[in-house]
C-alpha cells in the first residue's frame, strides 16, 4: 500500500496529464470529507465549508509544481484549506454570518440567554480572521496546539500568542457590551 500511495503522489506532482487527472481525482475523493471537515471547524457554516472545499480543490489542482510528495498529501492539502478559509474569513462582515450554536450558559431565562449568546457570537465574528482561527481550532475544537501551528504554517509558540490575543479580545469586547465573562 505504501508504494502505491507513493506512486499515487507522484504522479499527482509530475505525472503524464492523464496520469496526473487520475491522480487528483483519487486524491479528491480520498480526502474531500477531511477537508471538508477541517474547513467546517474553521468557518462553522456547512454551506461555506462545502464552496471552500471546491475552492480547496482547485487549488491544489493549480499549485501540483509545489507539491513534494516526500511531505504527504494531507497536511499540504489542510494548509491549503487553511489559507482558503481565512481568505474567507477576511471578506465576512461580522454582521453577515455567525458561527454555529454556542453552548449558552446555563440560566432559568431562556431570552438573557439567547442575548449573550448572540454577543458572544458577534465579538467573536469581530476577532481579526488570523485570532478567530487559531482561538477556534485551539480552543473550540480542542485541538493540539502543535496541528493547529502545522496547519495555519506558524509555530506553536505564535499559535499560543494568538489564543491569548484572541481571548484576551473577546474578553474585553464581551465587557464592552456588559457582559462578564
Amino acid at each position: 500500500m505504501e508504494n502505491g500511495s507513493n506512486d499515487l503522489l507522484n504522479a499527482f506532482r509530475q505525472g503524464s496529464a492523464e496520469a496526473f487527472e487520475a491522480a487528483f481525482e483519487t486524491l479528491f475523493h480520498q480526502h474531500q470529507h477531511t477537508v471538508n471537515g477541517w474547513i467546517l471547524r474553521i468557518v462553522r457554516n456547512p454551506a461555506t465549508a462545502e464552496e471552500l472545499t471546491v475552492e480547496t480543490f482547485s487549488r491544489i489542482y493549480r499549485a501540483r509544481e509545489h507539491f513534494q510528495p516526500s511531505r504527504g498529501f494531507e497536511g499540504w492539502a489542510r494548509r491549503i484549506a487553511t489559507r482558503a478559509a481565512l481568505d474567507w474569513l477576511r471578506t465576512v462582515r461580522p454582521e453577515t454570518e455567525l458561527p454555529a450554536e454556542i453552548p449558552a450558559p446555563a440560566t432559568a431565562d431562556p431570552a438573557i440567554s439567547s442575548e449573550i449568546q448572540r454577543k458572544i457570537a458577534l465579538a467573536f465574528q469581530r476577532l481579526a480572521p488570523k485570532l478567530r482561527v487559531a482561538a477556534t481550532l485551539a480552543v473550540i475544537e480542542e485541538l493540539p496546539h502543535k496541528e493547529v501551528a502545522d496547519a495555519l504554517g506558524i509555530s506553536v509558540a505564535a499559535v499560543k500568542l494568538r489564543v491569548f490575543r484572541a481571548l484576551r479580545t473577546l474578553r474585553k469586547d464581551l465587557q464592552q457590551q456588559g457582559i462578564t465573562p
